[in-house]
């Protein structure tokens, strides 16, 4: 800045371009802060620093942007020109060459910013209401007995959670609850199908799944009735939708989230052969229990004797050895009793882990189906069988109102031949006018010598019922 003099004599202050550039790109930068800017790339340079320099626009203006390497490093596609995209951004100057732009620190498709954002302010305003509140999240229970599946009967991610929980859990039932889970009806669909499965009160925890996709493939599951109708499930909900980043306002209303749906069917499941191992090592642990508690109170019998043999009353000895004798016998075959006890109830258990196999039950449902097949082609045939006998009775019905049936028992038709028009009566013809008669093989042509009413005249030689 240089001081000079102004005309009357005052000094006045002079700026540099230099310091006029500084000053103007920090008042931009304070003014605006960050901001969000929406427009089309264009004139989009990537040089090999790893910055990005571009363009966005819009219909009426332009403003130049640029990215550093470190922001461009996060960018989760590659822009190119012509691209709808969202900047977050700091207004700047470029002091060397006074150009105003904009610092992007992240950009977006214009799409996915979007919904973003409509997803940030929803899920903002569900949580002030309390219903991502862990207080009210429902425990998922331990060891179900029936687990409840809402989502597409067609897509990948029911294929995986049957499969794993076949593998895990075989001795839990489950039942498909099917609904869309893409597209504007899958909202609507989707709660219909959860409050189906939440009033049957078959179900000990119900999964709520969808395989992965983008944004827009997930949104059904942002729905705000959707998120309202889970909190409002008295049945556990356990969601398992997308991938390990995609996160929706379902999973935050469930009572637990799992990142991917063989997560969710492992989170309401246990390990059968977890299961197996531990009630291996708790008959171990009773086993060792009841061997040592026997010696312990073998033990004392035997300090009790030899307390009895050192008093030396030889009847009363006898009479306490005899019934020593007899709680050791008791204690050791209750001991017995309980061990062959619970051995039992591990045998049971063995067994209903072998009933619900999954390999017994694709034999049952195999059989099952065969046996549907087997009905369904006898009923076809048997339509097939009564269709056949309706035509034929149809075209019986048609034969007999057919003209050409009239014909064949010795009918003929009349027609006049100058038009063509059906002769009902004798007042319909002229002596002299040509007929065409139609009779059931050929036809004739002839005029008529005579027109008259009543019964045709009798010819030599024609009798009265030849006529």
């Amino acid at each position: 800045m240089n001081l000079r003099s102004s005309p009357d004599g005052r000094p006045e202050f002079v700026y540099t371009v230099s310091r006029l550039n500084r000053e103007a790109r920090i008042t931009l930068s304070s003014h605006f802060g960050t901001l969000w800017v929406e427009g089309e790339v264009s004139n989009l340079a990537a040089p090999a620093s790893g910055h990005l320099y571009f363009t966005l626009k819009d219909a009426e203006a332009q403003v130049r942007c640029a990215m550093f390497r470190s922001s461009g490093r996060l960018l989760g596609f590659k822009p190119t020109n012509g691209d709808h995209v969202l900047a977050r951004a700091q207004v700047g100057l470029y002091e060397p060459r006074g150009d105003y732009q904009l610092i992007v620190d992240l950009l977006e498709e214009a799409g996915d910013g979007v919904l973003h954002r409509a997803f940030e302010a929803l899920k903002k305003r569900l949580d002030a209401e309390g219903l991502f509140d862990p207080a009210r999240k429902k425990p998922i229970p331990r060891f179900p007995t029936c687990i409840g599946v809402v989502t597409s009967p067609t897509g990948a991610a029911i294929r995986d959670i049957l499969t794993v929980l076949a593998r895990r859990y075989p001795a839990a039932s489950v039942i498909i609850f099917p609904a869309k889970v893409q597209g504007s009806e899958a909202p609507a669909e989707l709660i219909r199908a959860l409050q189906q499965a939440d009033a049957s009160g078959w179900c000990d925890v119900l999964l709520l799944a969808r395989g992965g996709g983008s944004m827009e493939d997930l949104w059904a599951f942002n729905d705000e009735s959707l998120g309202r109708a889970i909190v409002a499930c008295q049945t556990p909900v356990v969601t398992g939708i997308g991938h390990e980043v995609d996160f929706t306002i379902a999973d935050f209303a469930a009572d637990l989230r799992a990142p991917t749906p063989s997560a969710a069917a492992e989170a309401v499941t246990p390990d059968r052969i977890d299961l197996g191992v531990r009630l291996q090592r708790l008959e171990s642990q009773l086993r060792r229990s009841f061997l040592g508690r026997l010696e312990t109170v073998q033990q004392r019998l035997d300090f009790v004797e030899r307390r009895l043999r050192q008093c030396h009353p030889k009847q009363r000895l006898g009479r306490q050895a005899q019934r020593l004798a007899e709680l050791k016998h008791r204690l050791a075959r209750n001991a017995a009793a309980r061990l062959n006890l619970e051995r039992q109830r591990l045998q049971g258990l063995e067994l209903r882990l072998v009933r619900h196999d999954p390999a017994q039950r694709v034999i049952h449902l195999t059989g099952k189906l065969d046996s549907l097949e087997s009905r369904l082609r006898r009923s076809a045939s048997l339509l097939l069988e009564r269709r056949r006998e309706r035509l034929q009775a149809l075209g019986q019905r048609l034969d007999t109102v057919s003209p050409l049936a009239t014909l064949a028992r010795g009918y003929s038709i009349a027609l006049r031949a100058a038009d063509d028009a059906v002769v009902h009566s004798w007042e319909d013809i002229q002596p002299g006018e040509l007929l065409y008669t139609r009779l059931a093989e050929g036809s004739l042509i002839s005029r008529v010598e005579k027109a008259e009413p009543g019964d045709p005249p009798v010819f030599p030689g024609q009798s009265p019922r030849g006529r």
